[in-house]
Parts: structure tokens; C-alpha cells; sequence
């Protein structure tokens, strides 16, 4: 069949299953399956916990860098588990900080062809191939989620907390952006262009708390658990069964 300038419509072609490729992709299942399995087991102990996130690229002599760690080590003193990334930059800043002080510094490491391996202070070390199953991790047991300045997988990560308690598929937990110049173009273009649009409602910007000083992030997670305990309550137990 020709189209109006006089070319054949192309059709796509289909390659036959190869059984070898098809066996591995069905056995990956098991390897998701395992990171699951030992993130679940080895995780659950160590409630409550604050999962940081930042940028992987940040210099150990940066102020970002020494910010988080200061960050971590008020929370840690606290008495909270710190999770991060695993990784080099705000994620090392992060695990050292809550290393240096009273509760386990835990880290969730992806395997990435361009970055370095883990960094040395994890009391608890994971190691995941897939973004997915590291991802839940960062939800699943998290009292809070603490973000500061950082990239492409920042961003992500900040998307999907607010996705999941925007439509309720997680419980409602404080989300705290650190450094408030660094987010403050994002939060004046949700409020000015998404909401003005409707692709959100104004009530979702109060998901979000923007922070500057370490106690004040320690302050907030407290005061948001004022009238409740850490521990999910049995309704949020079975939101996150289906997470």
C-alpha cells in the first residue's frame, strides 16, 4: 500500500524469541526478587529512619557537603537511621555524618557504569542492580525524607516521594528541602506555572517544607510526629504493603 507522496508504508519486523535471552530475562526475576528479600529483612530493624538524597557530584569541600553532614549527624543524634544513596558527594556527606554520630548510618548503592562505589561510612551496606527495587527501599521504611541541592536523580527521587503521597499510595511524611536559594526557582515555577495550569492543586505545595538549618530539619520531623508515634499506623501498614 502506497501513501499519498508515493512511498510504501513500512511494517515493523518482529525477530524470533531467542530461548537464551528468554531464560535470563525470566531468571532476573529471581535477582529482583533476592534484592527485595534483603532489603525488607535488613531494613526493617532500623526504623526510624531519614533517607537523604543529593547530589553525587558535590566535592567533599563544598558548603552543600558540609551542610548535609551536619544534617545527618543531628538526626543521627537524634535517633534516627540515616539511609542514603551509598554513593560519593551529598550521599558520602550524609552517611558520614550520621557515622560520626549515635544511630546506623545505612547505605542503598546502584551499580552505574559512570560512578565510583560506595563510600566507607555505612554500618549497613545494600547493593542494588535495579533503580526500581533500591527506590521502594527509600520509601518503604522512611519516617521523613530529607532532600538537599542535587542533579537529574535528585530531582527523581524528590518526584516520587510527592507522587506517592500526593495519591496516596504512601503515608503522609514530612519532605524537607535543604538550602532554600537552591529550590526556590522550582517551588515559584510549581506554584506559578503548575498550579496557574491546574496540573496540581495549591494544597500540594504544603507537601513540601524548605529548611535551612540542620536542627531546624531534625525540629520539623519531630513536630510533624508530635501527636503520633514513627510507627505506621495500621491503615498506613497496609498503603505500604502495596507499595
Amino acid at each position: 500500500m502506497s501513501n499519498n507522496n508515493g512511498f510504501k508504508h513500512s511494517h515493523p519486523s518482529f525477530s524470533p524469541i531467542n530461548d537464551s535471552m528468554l531464560t535470563r530475562e525470566s531468571w532476573k526475576i529471581f535477582q529482583i526478587m533476592a534484592e527485595f528479600v534483603e532489603g525488607f529483612e535488613r531494613l526493617a530493624k532500623i526504623k526510624p529512619s531519614v533517607s537523604i538524597f543529593g547530589s553525587a557530584r558535590t566535592k567533599p569541600d563544598h558548603p552543600y557537603y558540609k551542610l548535609t553532614e551536619e544534617v545527618a549527624l543531628a538526626l543521627s543524634d537524634a535517633g534516627f537511621s540515616v539511609v542514603s544513596g551509598g554513593g560519593p558527594g551529598i550521599m558520602e556527606a550524609a552517611n558520614k555524618g550520621a557515622f560520626a554520630g549515635k544511630s546506623p548510618s545505612i547505605g542503598l548503592n546502584i551499580q552505574l557504569p559512570m560512578e565510583q562505589g560506595g563510600n566507607p561510612y555505612q554500618d549497613i551496606s545494600l547493593n542494588f542492580r535495579h533503580f526500581f527495587s533500591r527506590k521502594v527501599m527509600f520509601v518503604k521504611y522512611a519516617s521523613a525524607y530529607v532532600v538537599m541541592p542535587g542533579g537529574f536523580g535528585t530531582l527523581d527521587e524528590l518526584a516520587e516521594i510527592l507522587t506517592l503521597v500526593q495519591t496516596g499510595k504512601t503515608r503522609r511524611i514530612p519532605i524537607i528541602l535543604v538550602h532554600s536559594p537552591f529550590w526556590k526557582g522550582l517551588l515559584e515555577w510549581f506554584k506559578n506555572t503548575l498550579v496557574e495550569e491546574g496540573t496540581i492543586d495549591a494544597d500540594d505545595l504544603d507537601l513540601v517544607k524548605v529548611l535551612d538549618k540542620p536542627q531546624d530539619v531534625v525540629n520539623a520531623i519531630f513536630q510533624h510526629y508530635e501527636h503520633r508515634g514513627f510507627e505506621p499506623s495500621a491503615e498506613e501498614k497496609e498503603i505500604l504493603l502495596e507499595l
